[in-house]
């Protein structure tokens, strides 16, 4: 008589966590060559390794003087030389990263909050609250972002705390007015209406059904808001109100090379080109992610996405 052999069988929650991830990793490939500008989310996950790993990418210091070697032009010890103290550029760029990545994502994450909950309460409650909420919003509307930044971070004082809270207020009306929208339409659907009927509580409608709903846009939002949070954190640095010396951040750097433009005009790539190239990796990006995202992008459906 045959002597039966036991058969192993793979576990079938292995066997489906292996098919998700080999489809998953497809749709990735595919999306990569589908819409080349998906390829600067690379690009922006390089600046994010750079910033966490900075102490272990240079030998230098960012902070520390060395008037032996003060502007000193590129070469293999210092390939984006040194500025006027003797600091290795290169160093002061990677580290700068990581005060640009944080002023731009704590920016984002304030007023994006703030934002996305006022534009929920208005559109979900209506009446008098949607309307003041609104007059708030459009009274911030009138003044020139930037401007508006810049007059809270004089008031507030320098400091990155005061001009990321400065920047956070700026953007508030832009996620506030997404949140508004989206939840009006949402808002009508018959899920919300059950639930209304069912007797759930309006926070928990408010969390559980309009928010995931509302997600995508704000999300694409957020990349963009990045970029610009980014770019107005480096003017209101080199104009004196951000990062305060000897602080390595980009638009300071810029600020302190801009006397030796004509005498050493390489001081000036290295934070120029950083910021020049993160900034452009966001709208890309953000872009790209808007156009895979937004269900009304009839040319998305119909074709697919060419390299440029």
């Amino acid at each position: 008589m045959a002597i039966p052999t036991e058969i192993r069988e793979e576990p079938q929650a292995t066997r489906v966590f292996f098919i998700f991830n080999k489809q998953w990793y497809g749709q990735i490939i595919a999306a990569f060559r589908q819409d080349g500008r998906l390829w600067f989310g690379v690009i922006l996950l390089l600046f994010t390794i750079a910033a966490i790993f900075a102490p272990f990418l240079t030998p230098y210091s960012p902070l520390l003087y060395h008037p032996a070697i003060a502007t000193q032009g590129p070469s293999l010890a210092h390939p984006l030389g040194t500025d006027a103290l003797g600091r290795d550029q290169l160093t002061r760029v990677i580290y700068g990263t990581r005060i640009s990545l944080t002023v731009g994502i704590a920016t984002v994450i304030l007023g994006g909050l703030v934002g996305t909950l006022l534009g929920i309460i208005g559109a979900y409650t209506r009446g008098w609250i949607d309307q003041l909420i609104t007059i708030i919003i459009d009274a911030i509307l009138s003044f020139p972002s930037l401007i508006l930044a810049l007059a809270v971070a004089a008031a507030l004082g320098s400091g990155l705390v005061n001009v990321t809270l400065a920047l956070a207020i700026v953007r508030v009306p832009i996620y506030a007015r997404i949140a508004r929208g989206q939840t009006l339409q949402v808002s009508t659907q018959d899920y919300i209406t059950a639930a209304h009927v069912s007797g759930t509580p309006a926070w928990k409608i408010a969390l559980r059904h309009i928010l995931p709903n509302i997600l995508s846009p704000l999300l694409v939002q957020a990349t963009l808001s990045i970029s610009f949070a980014i770019l107005d954190e480096s003017v209101l640095s080199f104009l004196g109100l951000g990062a305060q010396p000897p602080t390595p951040e980009w638009g300071s750097m810029i600020s302190d090379a801009q006397t030796y433009l004509t005498s050493d005009p390489w001081m000036i790539l290295g934070p120029a080109l950083a910021l020049i190239l993160i900034v452009l990796s966001l709208n890309l990006l953000g872009d790209a992610l808007r156009d895979r995202f937004d269900p009304r992008d009839i040319t998305r459906i119909s074709a697919p996405l060419q390299e440029s």
